[in-house]
């Protein structure tokens, strides 16, 4: 038996103890506990035990997470643990994980989705259109900061680092004009009200995966994967399926300035893409249709034509500005 798992008495019924690994912000653990909770309900005679484990991401904070060089900084400690049977499972946010699984370790499940689309959070109350001239916007993300300079060339973007709780009390300081969030991670610490604008998804694609949980386990372990299979959620599996598709056919990271978004409507699969030069000034958008039971095809698919409109040379000169 795995270390992180155990059995144990109680009340003369035998205790089965799932241990779930995760990091330990507020965040990750309000997602965390969200799926321990829905696993307690579904297997009362099972403890299933959380686990905090630090991430290199977590670690390093004085730095841009585009410069810091390594693919998966908030997974590769979890998935370690995940390795050597410390822990029996991990959850994540989907859109930290690469876009190629580490060998020996599946999704177990993906969850019903949150809001995907990125907000706009603003100490002047206003929206992206109405900020001020040249007024300093915060983010981390490169795929943000390129498609809100696509829209607003005249902003300066500022780096923005820390957990979701420190990026909104930041957000009121004056080293802040604004910053783009993801809806999701608001929404579920309960910040709405925060929420100066939804930016819409024609004008800002999210990060692939992006408002989605995963549920990361051994491959092989079916005890395990018998245990979290019912908190799949099959048309957003299918959707963020897609989208990791496109982002790998691409060669792109967590990092890179790629945005995707699928959803699933009677049987069939709408993918949206988009590549942006990281000064907004090139933007490469795409989007396909096709069979939802096919969506490794079909964000390779979308991958190609965005490369056959210049989205590798758009890669490559982000690459090269970021080392």
């Amino acid at each position: 038996m795995p270390r992180g798992s155990g059995e144990h008495r109680q009340g003369g019924t035998s205790i089965t103890s799932i241990t779930i690994g995760t990091r330990g912000s507020t965040l990750a653990l309000w997602q965390t506990e969200h799926i321990a909770n829905k696993l307690r309900t579904l297997w009362p005679d099972c403890e299933f035990v959380i686990k905090k484990i630090k991430t290199q991401g977590d670690r390093v904070l004085d730095v841009p997470l585009a410069k810091v060089g390594s693919q998966g900084l908030f997974v590769k400690e979890i998935e370690n643990a995940l390795l050597s049977g410390e822990i029996d499972l991990g959850v994540h946010s989907l859109k930290d994980m690469p876009s190629q699984l580490t060998a020996g370790l599946e999704f177990g499940a993906i969850s019903q989705r949150e809001d995907p689309r990125d907000v706009l959070v603003s100490r002047l109350g206003v929206t992206l259109a109405a900020l001020p001239p040249g007024a300093r916007v915060g983010t981390s993300s490169p795929r943000r900061s390129a498609q809100l300079l696509a829209l607003r060339p005249d902003l300066t973007i500022a780096d923005l680092r820390g957990n979701l709780d420190t990026r909104l009390r930041k957000a009121m300081a004056e080293d802040y004009d604004a910053m783009v969030l993801a809806a999701a991670g608001i929404k579920r610490l309960g910040f709405q009200d925060r929420i100066v604008e939804y930016l819409p998804l024609d004008r800002c694609l999210p990060a692939v995966g992006q408002g989605a949980l995963a549920v990361e386990i051994r491959q092989g372990d079916s005890r395990i994967a018998r245990l979290v299979g019912p908190l799949d959620a099959s048309d957003v599996h299918v959707a963020v399926t897609a989208e990791r598709a496109f982002m790998r056919a691409l060669g792109g990271g967590c990092q890179a300035p790629v945005g995707s978004y699928g959803l699933v409507q009677d049987g069939e699969l709408w993918l949206r893409g988009v590549v942006a030069a990281l000064d907004g000034r090139r933007v490469v958008r795409v989007e396909l249709r096709g069979d939802a039971a096919e969506p490794e095809l079909l964000g390779a698919r979308l991958a190609n034509v965005a490369i056959s409109q210049g989205a590798k040379e758009i890669l490559e000169e982000a690459k090269g500005m970021t080392r």
